[in-house]
């Protein structure tokens, strides 16, 4: 059984006068597995996300949940931190937020901190961090709620070539060694590259109101060489869809 299912997802929005359909009837079942969301600027991908998360209502189709107490957890695409807040402190807001105890929530972030590699960072303010640092401490919050399904939108697409490597590495081992609670990762991206890399199953939206084009799965076992014919012949098919 999946994890959770869309089931006919429609949104719209309101422009001036007129009624914008952004999302035509999303419908995807999600299970254990890392799922990357692809399509054209503007196409409703966040918008899917934040439907998912719960921020946002469907105008009409629904997300069922097949499991109890299902928490979910978001990494935004640049850190939302407070900036006179501690690290320790601000992965700890969304846990005292929740009801726990300051001692407990500050363990429970600490615990999570040095499973990002920030350990000894835990007194430093935002403005003392580097990009991915502080993008660290964003993906530590999402992870310290102990979330199923954690979303991420465009996570490291504002970190220079190096660091958003670095940490697209560091994610999929959290989450392929069972470190943490998650079950599935849903990430919006604009690269194909990054895609092909990450994911199990890339979906391919059409332009807006976007409807799913193609689900493509990535059989390719991981860690994956983007020099080689397997990869390099799924990234022109992946583009040649995008391109439709």
């Amino acid at each position: 059984m999946p994890l959770f299912s869309l089931v006919e997802v429609v949104k719209a929005f309101k422009e001036d006068s007129r009624q914008v359909r952004v999302l035509d009837g999303i419908t995807l079942d999600v299970e254990n597995e890392f799922i990357a969301i692809l399509g054209p600027s503007g196409c409703g991908k966040t918008t899917l996300l934040r439907i998912i998360a719960g921020v946002e209502k469907p105008d009409s189709g629904k997300v069922v949940y097949h499991e109890k107490n299902m928490k979910v957890g978001f990494v935004f695409q640049f850190p939302t931190l407070l900036p006179w807040a501690t690290v320790l402190d601000n992965v700890a807001l969304p846990l005292r937020a929740n009801g726990a105890k300051w001692s407990e929530a500050r363990e429970k972030a600490s615990k999570y901190l040095t499973l990002v590699g920030l350990q000894g960072f835990e007194d430093f303010y935002p403005r003392e961090l580097s990009g991915g640092m502080r993008q660290r401490v964003n993906l530590a919050r999402a992870l310290a709620i102990e979330p199923t399904v954690l979303l991420m939108d465009e996570p490291f697409s504002h970190l220079d070539p190096l660091t958003a490597e670095s940490l697209r590495f560091e994610v999929l081992d959290l989450w392929s060694l069972g470190v943490t609670t998650v079950k599935a990762i849903i990430m919006v991206t604009h690269s194909v590259d990054e895609a092909l890399l990450m994911a199990d199953r890339l979906v391919i939206l059409t332009p807006r109101p976007a409807k799913i084009a193609r689900i493509i799965e990535v059989r390719i076992p991981r860690p994956r060489d983007r020099r080689s014919p397997e990869f390099q012949l799924l990234e022109d098919k992946v583009y040649e869809c995008l391109s439709a």
